[in-house]
């Protein structure tokens, strides 16, 4: 029998489950789920063990992984709910990123401009995911700039990733009434946050 094919590229927790939830209670019987990281793998494979299938997994040639799901006769995916059912998501409680400064490296201040979407645009794709991002000095600009960086500060935040702008860095740019993600922060939040982390990481 020939798969459905389910394209979960891109798609974050817990929505590859959801996925093959939702085609197992449509009587799909077998599914091939497309998904790019290792999270995703591990969550769509124990959910669909945790229901009696069968889960086969095979890297794709382009990065990445294949799954292929086999419904076993009488089983069906009504046991679990979406609201019951938790994806694990690799994450380090006490990294920090921090970021002071709106361009990436010395030399073009327009190619730092673009490296630096860059860098942000990957933190998403690195395992573990961080606690906190800290901006200050010509870093807010990122928060309030539109930007592909800041679409992906909006995604990050959306994972439970705290988005922290120092305050007084906002007042010098006059950027404090177009902050566009995250919450305005204070030095004193700043240094607590860095202090407690177990790990920072900053681009140079």
């Amino acid at each position: 029998m020939k798969p459905v094919v389910l394209d979960c590229i891109g798609l974050s927790c817990p929505q590859p489950v959801l996925r093959v939830k939702e085609a197992l209670e449509q009587g799909v019987t077998c599914i091939e789920v497309l998904v790019d990281n290792e999270a995703s793998r591990n969550n769509v494979s124990r959910f669909a063990q945790s229901q009696g299938h069968a889960v086969a997994c095979a890297n794709r040639p382009g990065g990445g992984f294949a799954l292929t799901i086999t419904a076993t006769a009488g089983q069906s995916a009504q046991s679990v709910g979406a609201e019951e059912y938790r994806c694990t998501i690799p994450t380090a409680p006490k990294l920090i990123y921090v970021i002071a400064s709106d361009t990436m490296g010395r030399g073009s201040d327009e190619l730092g401009w673009a490296l630096m979407q860059t860098y942000i645009q990957t933190i998403k794709d690195v395992s573990p995911l961080p606690e906190k991002i800290i901006f200050y000095n010509s870093g807010v600009k990122l928060v309030a700039a539109a930007s592909g960086g800041l679409d992906a500060l909006k995604r990050l935040q959306d994972l439970g990733v705290e988005i922290l702008a120092c305050g007084t860095c906002l007042d010098f740019f006059k950027l404090k009434s177009a902050i566009q993600v995250g919450h305005i922060s204070n030095m004193h939040e700043i240094m607590q946050a860095m202090t407690a982390a177990d790990k920072i990481l900053s681009p140079y």
